[in-house]
């Protein structure tokens, strides 16, 4: 599957939007907005998003198709990478591809990431990215309306 990276259009918004309220993906992710069904709230965050000179956010394509996105954020130094892949596409090596073409294009480093502890493929893609596990941290994960545990990943230059 041919796997690219591209600036977001607003074309692609619902479709994220329709992404991040899946149950499942909701739950895997854990840490989501508090009301994911709130669409001035997405639409807000997204605006903000895509206007911050401090952002690079990017849509993923899978043979064409918009089944995702991919970020960096953050102050210099504690920037973090962010990713979604449509569940949908889950196992088939989207996200991994993604991520290092994130990578190539955003150099600078180090680069931190969190998932929660459960999230084997979340982790798995990080690591495969080369991504190492620093740190055990409790958060509180709307999705799941509880304190869990996850794991801050580095990328070192």
């Amino acid at each position: 599957m041919s796997v690219e990276l591209r600036q977001v259009h607003d074309s692609d918004l619902p479709v994220f939007f329709r992404q991040m309220n899946d149950p499942e993906s909701l739950t895997m992710a854990a840490f989501t907005p508090e009301d994911p069904t709130d669409r001035a709230a997405f639409d807000t965050r997204w605006s903000r998003m895509r206007s911050s000179p401090d952002v690079v956010i990017r849509t993923v394509l899978a043979d064409g198709d918009v089944v995702g996105s991919a970020g960096v954020y953050g102050v210099p130094g504690e920037r973090e990478v962010t990713y979604w892949v449509d569940r949908a596409y889950w196992g088939k090596g989207i996200a991994t591809q993604a991520l290092r073409a994130l990578l190539a294009e955003v150099p600078e480093r180090p680069l931190y990431a969190r998932a929660a502890s459960d999230n084997a493929g979340s982790l798995r893609v990080l690591e495969k990215c080369g991504f190492r596990v620093v740190a055990t941290a409790t958060g509180y994960a709307a999705a799941r309306g509880a304190e869990i545990e996850e794991k801050v990943l580095m990328l070192e230059g």
